[in-house]
C-alpha cells in the first residue's frame, strides 16, 4: 500500500468517528509510524508502506478513535520554541498557555518559580529564552515530575532547574524574582462537559480543584507573597471567566492592582500582579 492511500484511508477512519481535525491528526500519526518530522511526510506520500508501519499506524489510528490526544499517541507535543514529552499522569500543553510564557518574558528575571509544573514546559520555555536564570518547579505529582525532568535533560536544562515534589509551595525555599502558575481551574460542574481527549485522558488531579475552580488560586494568593521579593511578579493563568476573582484574591494579599491579558481568542487568560517595592503602610 502506498503511504498515500494510507493517509487517506486514516483520515476517512477518523472523520468517520467524528474527530475534529481528522486530516492533521492522521497526518501526524502516520509521520510518528514512519518515524519521519510531520512537514516532511509529503515526501514519502509515493513511497510503499512496510507492514509494520502500516500495522504501527492502524494501532496508533484506533487509539485515536479511543479519543486518546494525539500528544499522548506520539509522546511529545510543541510548545513555544521547543518538544516536551507527554504522558498520560500530565496536561498536554495548549496554546494559549504560551501567552503565559509571553507575559513572563516581558521583564527581567534571575529565581523563578513554577507552581504545578506537569511536563516543565512553561519553566523550561522560560529558562531556555534567559540563560542566566534558574528555576524551581512544583508539583504534587511524583509521575509528573519524572517527565518534567527528563524535558529538563533533553532540553540541556537540568543545571538550572530544580524539581520539588510538593503541594504548592511546601518545601520551597527563598524569595523569587517570578512566580508562574498554569493551576487546575475548571469547576467541578464543568468537568462533565469537557472533551472526552481532555475528560477521559488527561490527569483530573491537573484539570480541576473540585469545587468553584478557585481553590488553586487561594493558595496561590496566600502563600505567593512572602515567596516573592520586592517588585517580583507573580503571572497565573486562568479560565475566561475567573480574571475578576483571581485579581481580587491577589489584591486582597497585598499585590498592587493586578491586570488581566487576553489570549489571541480575546479572552481572559492570564493575571499578571506585582509585589510592591515597598511595603504598605498601616
Amino acid at each position: 500500500m502506498k503511504v498515500q492511500i494510507a493517509l487517506m484511508l486514516g483520515m476517512r477512519q477518523l472523520e468517520g468517528a467524528g474527530i475534529a481535525g481528522a486530516s492533521t491528526d492522521a497526518r501526524r500519526l502516520l509521520a510518528h509510524a514512519l518515524d519521519l518530522p510531520a512537514e516532511r511526510l509529503f515526501r514519502a506520500v509515493n513511497d510503499e508502506l512496510p507492514e509494520e508501519r502500516h500495522k504501527r499506524y492502524l494501532k496508533y489510528l484506533a487509539a485515536r478513535e479511543a479519543r486518546q490526544p494525539v500528544a499522548q499517541i506520539i509522546g511529545h507535543r510543541a510548545f513555544w520554541k521547543h518538544e516536551f514529552r507527554v504522558t498520560r499522569d500530565t496536561l498536554d500543553p495548549r496554546p494559549e498557555t504560551e501567552l503565559l510564557v509571553e507575559v513572563a518574558l516581558e521583564a527581567p528575571f534571575a529565581r523563578l518559580l513554577d507552581l504545578g509544573t506537569g511536563t516543565g514546559c512553561v519553566l523550561l520555555s522560560l529558562l531556555a529564552e534567559r540563560p542566566e536564570a534558574r528555576g524551581v518547579a512544583t508539583d504534587i505529582s511524583e509521575a509528573a515530575l519524572q517527565v518534567a525532568q527528563e524535558n529538563a535533560a533533553r532540553l540541556s536544562l537540568a543545571d538550572r532547574a530544580r524539581f520539588i515534589h510538593s503541594d504548592w509551595f511546601h518545601g520551597v525555599e527563598g524569595r523569587f524574582d517570578l512566580i508562574v502558575s498554569n493551576p487546575p481551574y475548571i469547576t467541578e460542574a464543568e468537568m462533565g462537559n469537557l472533551a472526552p481527549e481532555v475528560r477521559d485522558w488527561e490527569p483530573h488531579q491537573a484539570l480541576t480543584p473540585g469545587g468553584d475552580g478557585l481553590g488553586a488560586y487561594r493558595a496561590i494568593a496566600f502563600g505567593a507573597f512572602a515567596r516573592l521579593k520586592p517588585g517580583g511578579r507573580l503571572a497565573v493563568e486562568i479560565g475566561p471567566t475567573q480574571g475578576a476573582a483571581v485579581s481580587a484574591m491577589l489584591a486582597a494579599q497585598g499585590f498592587d492592582a493586578p491586570r488581566l491579558r487576553q489570549d489571541l481568542g480575546g479572552r481572559d487568560r492570564v493575571v499578571l500582579a506585582h509585589r510592591p517595592e515597598v511595603a504598605a503602610k498601616g
